[in-house]
């Protein structure tokens, strides 16, 4: 229930991955189907320490999830960076003017109308979760309806939300990776994760993942009054991009060290009502980073 079990699913990819081409053109060793699984109940939350993972970002995402938005622009303002790269593609792509990261990133804070017109991600995660459009024109909030279960009918089978809405995922500017989290409460009150990841970007973007879903399920057991359980991982297609495969080898290197402690530090009312510094994380010692490009 460590890190090495991560570290093993990047061996299995190296070893055995087929090499496949890919939307991004940059190419990937793939192997299908695995699964981890982490044990939360004493405290410990899965931040890689083989690599030194900017935690901080992944919980600011989680939060601006929950919040239901689907504009980079609070992202942005809190210098969160890791979702820019799609849209600022989309608007060089449509108006021939090469921005740099940084100067779109600028304007995205500077201009409400730039921001409005450039800076939605479309209907993607936040929207599904928390305002997911019916058939029969009701709204639904999948968080705000888990949490009243979770409370009222801790044993249903049927405590689970979702991102794959087929009707609108060609307008996401990317379809949910992480898309379909379920939740199961035991006989003494423990609160259990499953997460399914469709496409897992093994060296940038689990890592990511592992601590979001690990945080989300510290706020929803906080919100139900349920301690900590186990956070399961399974992923379809979990792959490691041609350009990080030097990367990876250089973290197989790397002895890990003990995961981290999460506390939570003031329960909120509801669960938009988290912020950044009630997550406090202590004991993380991790190796320096180790840069890699996002493949868009």
């Amino acid at each position: 229930m460590s890190e090495h079990q991560y570290l093993r699913l990047v061996s299995d990819i190296l070893e055995k991955g087929d090499q496949r081409h890919d939307r991004t053109g940059v190419g990937t060793l793939s192997l299908f189907g695995a699964m981890m699984r982490f044990d939360l109940s004493k405290g410990r939350i899965p931040i890689l320490t083989t690599k030194k993972v900017s935690y901080r970002l992944a919980i600011r995402e989680m939060l601006w999830f929950l919040s239901g938005d689907t504009n980079i622009r609070p992202l942005v303002a809190q210098g969160v960076s890791i979702w820019s790269d799609w849209p600022l593609a989309r608007y060089q792509k449509e108006t021939g003017d090469q921005l740099t990261k940084k100067e779109f990133e600028a304007q995205i804070l500077a201009d409400d109308a730039f921001a409005k017109a450039w800076g939605d991600l479309g209907p993607v995660y936040g929207r599904q979760w928390r305002r997911w459009q019916g058939s029969d024109g009701q709204v639904y909030d999948q968080i705000a309806t888990l949490i009243e279960t979770l409370k009222s009918n801790p044993s249903s089978r049927r405590m689970l939300f979702h991102g794959w809405n087929v009707a609108e995922l060609k307008d996401m500017a990317l379809p949910p990776c992480h898309m379909v989290y379920q939740y199961h409460v035991t006989s003494d009150g423990r609160l259990n994760s499953l997460l399914y990841q469709r496409s897992a970007d093994v060296f940038l973007g689990l890592p990511f993942n592992l601590v979001g879903a690990a945080a989300l399920q510290a706020m929803l057991a906080d919100q139900a009054g349920l301690a900590l359980g186990d956070l399961v991982w399974t992923g379809g297609d979990v792959h490691i991009y041609r350009n990080h495969i030097d990367q990876m080898k250089e973290q197989l290197t790397r002895k890990p060290r003990a995961f981290p402690h999460l506390q939570l530090t003031r329960h909120p009312d509801r669960i938009t009502e988290y912020k950044i510094e009630d997550f406090a994380i202590t004991g993380y010692d991790p190796h320096p980073p180790i840069k890699g490009a996002v493949a868009v």
